[in-house]
């Protein structure tokens, strides 16, 4: 199953025609039909509709259907249907025209300085009373499922392209984990010595003539305790565990947007203990790449469904 991206644009258009495939020259033109979608992320689906007046009725079919096809999101579905040229207006009825009219006028009884109404508000409010079709549900429904196609290829693709990069973040940060794994004994080998020649040192001021035994011990527990203190094997072991899960989710694609959240919050954790438990510059320098590549998965991974 593909990863998909919160991010993708889709737009289709449709002139239907009859079933032969040819209209006749003497039919009247018919209305050319727009759909128009458009994501971007958010933590829920989050559906907005942009439908004139004589397209509502359609909300409730559309909102199912991406619904369906959907689930995080903030989606914004525009409609349009035009008659297309040589379009003849239809005449309103005299009734539609005269009921109008009435109530424009009480109106106007009650709030005087309300303004008139113009030859296309006239129009628009008289667009069922002539006779004129309602719009074809089959056919605009028909159209939304195509666009909703084409959303989702297009959030396909994008999010194709992310795990392609997320996968690239994952590789250098098991590399740089790798790194950091024989930094750990060389450290404590090394405080070892430290603490054995400032002993040595203290020793020759006070002439003594050898190393006691003693001192070995001291210098075992010094380096031990340390150990215990620099120790990242347990931070190093998790993040590697993380890594392969986020592999593993990518690899499996589907609804997985909001798990990669929780891994990558759980690599800032491990990277920030690395850093804090660091006691040399390479130590340090391993942290903070690290955190740079979290934080730019972590951008990326908010755009993921």
């Amino acid at each position: 199953m593909p990863v998909y991206s919160m991010t993708g644009y889709a737009s289709v258009q449709h002139s239907p025609l009859p079933a032969d495939g040819e209209a006749p020259a003497s039919a009247a033109p018919t209305a050319r039909l727009g759909l128009e979608i458009r994501s971007v992320n958010s933590r829920f689906l989050d559906l907005s509709f942009r439908l004139p007046e004589e397209l509502r009725q359609l909300e409730p079919g559309l909102r199912e259907l991406i619904t369906r096809q959907i689930k995080r999101g903030k989606v914004e579905v525009r409609a349009s249907q035009d008659a297309g040229d040589g379009a003849t207006l239809q005449a309103p009825n005299h009734q539609a025209l005269q009921k109008i009219a009435a109530l424009q006028g009480k109106v106007q009884d009650w709030l005087p300085g309300a303004r008139a109404l113009s030859v296309a508000d006239v129009l628009r409010m008289t667009a069922g009373s002539s006779g004129q079709a309602a719009p074809d549900e089959a056919a605009w429904m028909q159209l939304a499922t195509q666009a909703v196609d084409a959303l989702r290829d297009a959030r396909a693709r994008e999010g194709a392209r992310l795990t392609e990069m997320l996968q690239g973040h994952i590789t250098q940060l098991r590399g740089l984990a790798e790194l950091a794994v024989p930094l750990v004994p060389q450290l404590v080998e090394q405080q070892r010595q430290r603490f054995l020649e400032r002993w040595k040192d203290a020793m020759a001021l006070a002439d003594g003539s050898h190393l006691p035994e003693a001192a070995q011990d001291r210098a075992l527990t010094e380096a031990t305790a340390f150990a215990i203190r620099i120790d990242v094997a347990e931070e190093l072991t998790r993040l590697r565990s993380h890594l392969d899960e986020l592999s593993r989710l990518l690899d499996k694609g589907g609804d997985i947007g909001k798990r990669l959240d929780f891994l990558i919050q759980e690599l800032h954790r491990e990277a920030n203990t690395l850093g804090s438990k660091s006691a040399v510059l390479e130590m340090t320098r391993i942290s903070v790449d690290m955190k740079v590549l979290i934080e730019q998965m972590r951008e990326q991974v908010q755009n993921i469904e």
